[in-house]
């Protein structure tokens, strides 16, 4: 028996069905804890794959999210298919899938019929409002959910339309729980010796991060307003993003000792003794003024010297970066978050570890995203004894793709 690698999820054997954030996001956690992750695309490739043709920027979400993981391309449409996807499942110890509630039991993989085939099966399922109740097949993607959610209404300006968060926020969220919830189950199957389904519905995922704004309906028994960059509540001041001479930066103030040496930072002691801005809830009253002062001493210094200054006196900011700034942040690509890499297919890129920091753990030796059905022999020949010849006739069938070929740099000959 081979010695077992010093990695949490060594031994462990995703089949992974996910497609665009949710669901990949959530097997590359597993990916980079040591499981092995076998990445299942349909022929043409998954929606994330395919927006790779269109240019290499709409390509890099792939490269991120699918590193360390092996790819077989499957026709679950066809029977043959079917029968590959429940032979791996076989020896298998998680199944996530993300599709719409439904598809996957219309054809005859659904969680009873894997259940049946391997009784220790964690089988996760990401959906946009879960597997039961009344919105269940609403369509869903991250703008919708954040609409359905709640948390379009409280993002943007009091004069504005509801505004989406710039980052695929739900996804993500979705993905994070999606995680937990395996981890969970592997967890307790250490002492039932039986999986368990596990549902994610990103609408659930929104509502606890919610908290301050939700904070404010009950203070007021009405809907919280749009606050820009101002707090979710309306509870706390100074909290916002101020101009400097040359951007932004972001600057909050939840104690008195904060307020204290804000006003220090600002060499205006003058003002501890000023009724508008002798507690938190004055400050609150008097919002505007309050941020007015701040506006007034940011808007003299850049940035950068802002936020050195802020630092001194331990006043809890950061400078407002792009994201060419944070691909080239020095802190996170020393500590290993974020590392440059020449991929294979896309060239030079950033891409990201995972944010989970198991001590004492071996570091996973990063390889890039493969390619759509690179690992189809290895596979199909390891878990499930096929000859070269039965692979080729699954091929000739339709059951699987054809490995697509590597980019022509990185060809043989």
């Amino acid at each position: 028996m081979a010695q077992r690698r010093n990695l949490p999820l060594d031994g462990v054997t995703v089949i992974d069905l996910g497609q665009i954030y949710q669901g990949p996001y959530a097997t590359f956690l597993t990916a980079r804890a040591g499981a092995d992750v076998i990445k299942i695309e349909p022929l043409s490739g998954e929606p994330i794959r395919q927006r790779g043709t269109v240019s290499q920027g709409a390509a890099i979400p792939f490269a991120m999210l699918n590193a360390n993981k092996r790819d077989v391309s499957l026709n679950l449409k066809s029977e043959r298919g079917r029968d590959i996807l429940k032979q791996l499942v076989a020896n298998a110890d998680v199944l996530l899938e993300n599709y719409a509630p439904g598809v996957m039991d219309k054809l005859g993989v659904g969680w009873s019929v894997l259940s049946a085939i391997n009784p220790r099966l964690i089988y996760a399922s990401g959906s946009g409002y879960g597997l039961s109740g009344p919105d269940r097949d609403n369509l869903a993607m991250d703008i919708t959910v954040q609409a359905a959610s709640g948390m379009m209404s409280v993002t943007g300006f009091p004069d504005g339309p509801p505004v989406k968060a710039g980052p695929a926020v739900v996804d993500f969220l979705g993905g994070i729980h999606l995680y937990a919830g395996i981890m969970t189950a592997l967890y307790e199957r250490t002492f039932t010796g039986r999986g368990r389904l596990v549902e994610v519905a990103m609408q659930e995922t929104v509502y606890p991060a919610l908290a301050s704004n939700l904070a404010f309906v009950y203070d007021h028994d009405m809907a919280p307003p749009r606050t820009g960059n101002r707090h979710g509540g309306l509870a706390a001041a100074p909290y916002n993003v101020y101009p400097t001479s040359d951007g932004h930066i972001a600057i909050i103030g939840i104690n008195e000792t904060h307020w204290t040496n804000l006003l220090a930072a600002m060499d205006r002691r003058d003002l501890a003794g000023d009724a508008r801005f002798s507690t938190r809830t004055a400050r609150v009253q008097f919002m505007e003024d309050t941020d007015q002062l701040i506006a007034d001493w940011t808007c003299r210094h850049s940035k950068a010297d802002a936020f050195r200054i802020l630092s001194q006196h331990k006043v809890p900011s950061a400078p407002v970066r792009d994201l060419i700034e944070v691909t080239n942040d020095a802190h996170m690509h020393e500590r290993g978050m974020l590392e440059w890499i020449d991929h294979p297919e896309f060239g030079r890129i950033v891409v990201p570890n995972s944010p989970l920091r198991l001590h004492g753990a071996d570091q996973v030796a990063r390889t890039a995203s493969p390619r759509l059905g690179q690992h189809n022999h290895e596979i199909l020949g390891q878990m499930l004894n096929l000859t070269a010849a039965e692979i080729a006739q699954l091929e000739a069938e339709g059951a699987i793709g054809a490995p697509e070929l590597p980019a022509l740099a990185d060809r043989p000959g």
